[in-house]
């Protein structure tokens, strides 16, 4: 039996759009250029929109708080935040920030996340 992660479409709320400007302070309120919808979700548009590598990824989620970071996760948890389209290279950046703030029984539940999002 194969288990979908099912993703729950949200409207960003006031918290979210202040962590995608702490995220990338160069944010202006764009619209996701590939759907022509408003962002659903902050960690794939920083990656693919924002972040010019891995390195940039890195030091734009070092930005973030522990529980800016806790937030994050506990969204990726209920399904509301996507790890969608994140690369491998990225992913492994957030990966090591997960278990280095959050703990490594975390961090390998988010790999769980992630995985699901790949297949």
């Amino acid at each position: 039996m194969s288990h979908r992660l099912v993703l729950m479409p949200r409207e960003l709320s006031e918290r979210d759009i202040q962590l995608l400007q702490v995220l990338a302070p160069e944010f202006s309120g764009e619209i996701c250029k590939g759907s022509g919808t408003p962002y659903r979700s902050l960690l794939p548009p920083v990656a693919n929109h924002y972040a010019t590598s891995a390195e940039d990824f890195k030091m734009r989620i070092d930005r973030l708080s522990v529980d800016d970071l806790r937030y994050l996760i506990d969204l990726v948890m209920t399904g509301e935040e996507s790890l969608h389209c994140i690369s491998p290279d990225y992913y492994s950046v957030l990966d090591m920030r997960i278990s280095d703030v959050l703990g490594e029984d975390i961090a390998h539940r988010i790999r769980g996340f992630y995985a699901m999002t790949c297949e």
